[in-house]
């Protein structure tokens, strides 16, 4: 079967590695185009996926700034694919090109759809407190996301699991599903089954103001939230007026620890009891216990290399400023 593979981000690279592992004609990888990194923004970075076309031996590399072209259309028509696979590829296929391989295009998407349509959806999953998620692939429409199911593998969302340590699990999940996918196809026995778009969800891509906390939320939606937004854009509060980046937490549930600030009446976000293993901060319902963070300018620590910098009784969150500087 021949295939052109479409695809971006390291999420992508299990499903390219297991189509030359088994051997499909791979006709072309489509990627983005290289970004400029660093502070100068003068060193163009490739993408996971072209990375990985090179280390696996893929000459056909195209990386198209725009894919909505006559020209890009005839080169993907000139390459007469059996199937199209994309994977976090970053870019709505229109129709011309839909209709190209005989047997359509496919999509790898991280979540059990029709949940979670659209960007971000593993962060998502665990921002909204899911307890399980998983890997859907489906005929691609015009739409986002909307097309007929053909597969779907379910794993368990771990209550402490950040977003990469879920996004790791989902992109070996998604490639075992593509798999399966692709056999069903060559062997003519796989299903359509239509979603029921009156249960889609819709999720935006994560942005650095995502990660703000609010502090009159519960505990554990807070966790969530310091959950879902690591590695990136890393959830933050404010504290003397510099932001303060919390990298892990814990919702507070040590008997001994609550008996001892029980009654405290203190505004969420104030810093209730400092101990040796974390700070035990006021939430709007229960409290935090921050155990990793990371002050302007500094590295990660733990609550027990810097902890003791900080005042029981200060407020978390007043002073609300971007630095001049990234941490």
């Amino acid at each position: 079967m021949r295939v052109i593979f479409m695809g971006t981000p390291d999420f992508a690279v299990p499903c390219l590695e297991a189509l030359v592992e088994n051997s499909y004609d791979v006709a072309a990888v489509v990627t983005q185009p290289d970004k400029p990194v660093g502070r100068s923004q003068s060193v163009p970075k490739p993408p996971a996926v072209k990375e990985a076309a090179v280390r696996l031996g893929i000459s056909n590399i195209l990386q198209p700034e725009k894919i909505r072209t006559p020209e890009f259309a005839e080169t993907i028509r000139k390459l007469e694919p059996d199937v199209i696979v994309t994977a976090a590829y970053g870019k709505i296929l229109p129709k011309e090109i839909l209709d190209i391989p005989r047997h359509g295009c496919i999509n790898v998407h991280a979540s059990l759809l029709p949940k979670y349509r659209g960007a971000a959806p593993i962060q998502w999953a665990i921002i909204n407190g899911d307890s399980r998620t998983g890997v859907t692939t489906f005929f691609m429409d015009e739409g986002m996301d909307t097309g007929d199911i053909i597969l779907m593998k379910e794993t368990e969302i771990d209550p402490d699991m950040n977003a990469q340590e879920l996004f790791d699990r989902l992109k070996v999940l998604g490639a075992e599903a593509l798999t399966e996918t692709l056999e069903t196809i060559k062997n003519g026995t796989f299903t359509r089954t239509p979603q029921d778009h009156s249960k889609a969800t819709y999720v935006t891509m994560m942005t650095r103001e995502t990660g703000l906390i609010d502090w009159n939320k519960s505990a554990t939606e807070i966790h969530n939230l310091v959950r879902g937004t690591n590695p990136w854009p890393g959830a933050y509060t404010f504290y003397r007026g510099k932001r303060l980046k919390i990298w892990k937490t814990e919702v507070c549930r040590d008997d001994n620890v609550l008996s001892a600030i029980s009654g405290n009446d203190a505004v969420p976000g104030t810093l209730v009891k400092r101990l040796k293993h974390g700070l035990i901060v006021a939430a709007g319902n229960g409290f935090l216990t921050i155990t990793e963070l990371q002050f302007e300018n500094a590295r990660r620590m733990s609550a027990a290399e810097c902890g003791h910098n900080m005042d029981e009784g200060e407020v978390l969150g007043r002073a609300q400023r971007w630095p001049d500087d990234e941490m």
